[in-house]
């Protein structure tokens, strides 16, 4: 996600490059004349950083690198599918060194990413805000600001929960209709012309259950972080959320039998072989 995302942060600005795998920082210098930070403290001396990586604890190693070399008066805009709780306690890290946080969880896949049309969800201060709106409209069509610092995350966290449990279901119900006998285009036609019809079934499975095409698009391993984590907010909220409990368990059993390298979608595979069959 973070490549196409400098790639048009480049267009305006002066972008300097850095990744753990330094092979693909090189990569983007090389084809879209950024410059590469031979190392992580070299990116300290930006107006604004950005990052993004698999979790808020990646995101925690890097502060600690650039902590001692933070000037004030610096942006960090964090698009991580994070935890709110650890990032609310980052921006006090960084509020001590007079650096701002925002952070800005993005949605829309490596598609959205790669047209610059993501969906970014903000928390900060609305000063704050308004400078992340700034950098970050290169990326995306729509920028929302949904509360202090840690609602980004947490709405992230929410909705992708609310995709989880909709893509399992979905998978559920399309499989008894198979095994009814009922094509499953035409129980995709259907379904997307009545009351069932969400993202999952218009946009996301269709290619999986009727053309057997199982592409890489977001892995499982980090959606079912995500579960959990919104999970985890429940429980700190004492709600009653039975359905969402239910989805974790569920997601974190599919993670086990198919593997951290599996994309999300997949859970429909499980869902099949649950019920001795699958989706050929």
């Amino acid at each position: 996600m973070g490549f196409p995302m400098a790639r048009h942060l480049a267009k305006e600005h002066d972008v300097v490059v850095w990744n753990r795998t330094r092979e693909k920082a090189e990569r983007h210098a090389r084809e879209h004349g950024t410059t590469l930070a031979n190392d992580l403290a070299e990116v300290a001396d930006a107006d604004a950083i950005l990052t993004i990586l698999p979790t808020s604890q990646e995101v925690d190693e890097i502060v600690d690198r650039l902590l001692p070399h933070l000037k004030e008066g610096t942006l960090w805009i964090d698009a991580t599918s994070g935890d709110p709780n650890a990032s609310r306690l980052t921006a006090k890290r960084l509020a001590e060194k007079g650096v701002a946080f925002v952070d800005a969880p993005v949605t829309g896949a490596v598609v959205g990413a790669e047209n610059a049309t993501l969906t970014i969800m903000m928390g900060g201060s609305e000063e704050n805000v308004a400078r992340a709106k700034e950098i970050l409209r290169l990326n995306g069509k729509t920028l929302i600001h949904v509360g202090g610092v840690g609602a980004g995350h947490a709405i992230k966290v929410l909705t992708n929960s609310i995709m989880g449990a909709t893509v399992w279901i979905t998978s559920e119900c399309l499989l008894l209709a198979k095994q009814l006998g009922i094509d499953i285009k035409t129980a995709l036609e259907v379904t997307n012309a009545g009351s069932g019809r969400s993202n999952a079934s218009e946009n996301l499975l269709p290619m999986r259950l009727r053309d057997h095409q199982w592409p890489l698009v977001f892995k499982l391993a980090h959606h079912d972080k995500d579960i959990r984590i919104a999970a985890s907010l429940a429980h700190q909220q004492h709600a009653s959320t039975p359905l969402l409990a239910l989805t974790s368990q569920l997601f974190s059993a599919a993670l086990h039998e198919l593997g951290d390298q599996a994309d999300y979608i997949e859970v429909a595979k499980l869902v099949a072989r649950m019920n001795g069959t699958s989706w050929d």
